[in-house]
């Protein structure tokens, strides 16, 4: 067993597909299905279900992929923290982001990549709790959650900033004037809003409830985007970080203020505490640090 057979294993199910698992790892895809079936020999299991196309993995084979992920992040790891000794900084920082959060991360990854040209970045947007569970396994370096209930002694915290709310519209379709605008004006309007059990969704439901309000949204959706679709379409006003710049996204769109309008807890940048420690991430968490005290 070596290493570049895990990374086989690992296209073959990020592609689902046996010749573009070949291509993004630059072998032909019968090396590919030679090299998985020595795996299979060597672990004696059937990893893979085979017939004219890839149909899956088998129950061992699921098993084994999610050991193959947690010795390649093992494996990226020892590589980042050996250049890490050296003085230098590769690899990939892998950053977990829930939705809608008002942290913008970029000014901080250009900074990270102005410093250490070599670094690549990896963005995946994850529920607060995938975040803690894909930490404490290390499959991602950081996580930008909420702060509400974080386990201190597994993992450490730096607090961003709050999280304020306002209404996203199209003024093409809408006009709310100039002021901030109420949450007992809000409940009339036709809203899209995440789906229930979404960190920022709890947030929008307590604010309502905590005034004896009971919206009844017009859509709801896991997907931002498709939120930002239905808002730019004219079919609903949706509550969103006041300052996120979704109002940027196009001429049309404006994010008006919310009276005393906030998520229930702050956000904060998280990695754990316990080793191995990415190298990455304690960089990428210091440089917040530093700018923060800027």
């Amino acid at each position: 067993m070596d290493i570049k057979q895990l990374k086989f294993l690992i296209a073959l199910d990020e592609t689902r597909h046996f010749g573009q698992a070949a291509a993004r790892c630059n072998i032909t895809q019968p090396t590919l299905s030679m090299r998985l079936r020595n795996l299979e020999e060597e672990l004696q299991l059937p990893l893979v279900n085979r017939g004219q196309r890839f149909e899956g993995f088998t129950a061992p084979g699921e098993r084994v992929l999610a050991w193959a992920r947690t010795v390649l992040a093992a494996y990226d790891g020892l590589q980042a923290e050996a250049a890490a000794c050296r003085g230098h900084l590769v690899g990939t920082l892998r950053l977990g982001v829930v939705p809608l959060s008002s942290f913008d991360p970029l000014p901080l990854l250009r900074k990270l990549h102005e410093l250490h040209p070599n670094l690549s970045f990896e963005l995946s947007s994850l529920s607060s709790e995938q975040i803690l569970e894909q930490l404490a396994s290390n499959r991602i370096d950081l996580g930008v959650s909420f702060l509400e209930r974080l386990d201190n002694e597994r993992f450490d915290s730096l607090t961003l900033n709050e999280t304020r709310m306002g209404l996203l519209f199209d003024q093409r379709f809408f006009d709310f004037g100039e002021q901030p605008l109420s949450w007992e004006a809000m409940v009339e309007l036709p809203l899209g809003m995440l789906t229930v059990g979404m960190h920022f969704r709890q947030s929008i439901d307590h604010n309502f409830h905590s005034r004896s309000l009971m919206p009844k949204p017009l859509l709801q959706t896991d997907a931002v985007h498709q939120l930002l679709q239905a808002v730019h379409g004219g079919l609903c006003c949706a509550i969103m970080p006041l300052d996120g710049s979704l109002d940027a996204l196009t001429e049309h769109l404006r994010l008006q203020p919310i009276e005393h309008a906030h998520t229930l807890a702050p956000l904060g940048l998280i990695m754990r505490r316990q080793a191995p420690r990415s190298a990455l991430a304690e960089a990428c968490f210091a440089l917040q640090l530093q700018l923060q005290g800027m």
